[in-house]
């Protein structure tokens, strides 16, 4: 049965030293994520969410219990086949998106591949898909400083991706996003899920973005206190008001569209930017509107 799961995570012990002091962060954790299943992990801040993502993605040691990866034990990894399973097996997308400011687009998806060798031709080839997949082909030649916050992550998911790891790992993806730009980071990465058959384990304190996930797991006080169904899962009783958030951006979305028509018609706009702005808003439109069908909300 174990060849059908992605990850086996049993009675996981981390202790962090501080000082004199010890800090246990995971206490005798358990959970199991199957291939291709997309997991959301939500809990307060310090109850050990980041903690098991980087044990799980071989950028921490566990103190005890053990991880398997796709039947791979990591925990008795040694320091070269840590470095070797992150390039190959895990696709990492922190909160920061550690882009890299200097490189355009195009080129930080393509510095992984280079790390491992990949020929050019191969990776230009790579670089283009993954810019595809994630709705970004059109910003390959700019460089971070000239993209949105929600654009940078898009560029970071598709680095991630770029030597085609089976397991993504994404601490906090929306964390620094406004509640729009974070709905699109969060339908891209269900997309590489779904379309890509890529396992995702996410960490989120949002728990509308936590209902795009397969399952939910609740972390306090560094253990699993709950494994439920998106559908169990509210928004913190205000589905409501998150619905009428949703109708009232796409209700703006088409009155700024409409303007934009009358702009480009009387030459305030030239045929570039208009294309540019449609293409973004009726882009924003669709995610919010696929968030609305998902919540079951006539709009």
């Amino acid at each position: 049965m174990s060849t059908r799961n992605a990850v086996i995570v049993r009675d996981l012990i981390k202790i962090y030293k501080l000082g004199n002091i010890e800090v246990q962060a995971l206490r005798g954790l358990n959970v199991n994520v199957r291939k291709g299943e997309m997991i959301a992990i939500i809990g307060v801040s310090g109850s050990g969410k980041s903690t098991l993502l980087n044990i799980i993605g071989g950028l921490d040691k566990a103190t005890a219990g053990s991880v398997k990866v796709f039947e791979t034990d990591i925990k008795g990894m040694s320091v070269s086949d840590l470095v070797n399973f992150r390039r190959k097996t895990v696709g990492h997308v922190f909160q920061n998106m550690n882009l890299i400011p200097t490189l355009t687009a195009a080129e930080n998806v393509e510095l992984p591949m280079a790390a491992l060798g990949i020929k050019a031709d191969e990776r230009n080839k790579r670089v283009n898909e993954l810019l595809g997949v994630v709705g970004m082909l059109n910003r390959k030649d700019h460089k971070p400083g000239e993209l949105s916050g929600g654009e940078q992550q898009r560029i970071a998911l598709a680095a991630a991706l770029a030597n085609d790891p089976p397991l993504v790992l994404a601490d906090e993806p929306t964390g620094e996003l406004d509640t729009e730009n974070a709905a699109i980071v969060v339908q891209y990465l269900r997309k590489v899920n779904k379309e890509l058959g890529k396992t995702v384990i996410m960490v989120t304190h949002d728990p509308s973005i936590a209902r795009v996930s397969d399952r939910i797991l609740r972390m306090n006080d560094g253990v699993v206190q709950a494994d439920v169904s998106p559908t169990t899962e509210t928004h913190d009783g205000h589905t409501g008001d998150y619905a009428d958030h949703l109708r009232q951006r796409v209700s703006e979305i088409e009155t700024t569209l409409a303007g934009l028509d009358s702009q480009f018609k009387q030459g305030v706009i030239s045929g570039d930017e208009y294309v540019v702005h449609q293409t973004d808003l009726k882009n924003t439109s669709d995610v919010l509107r696929d968030e609305l069908n998902r919540l079951g909300v006539v709009h």
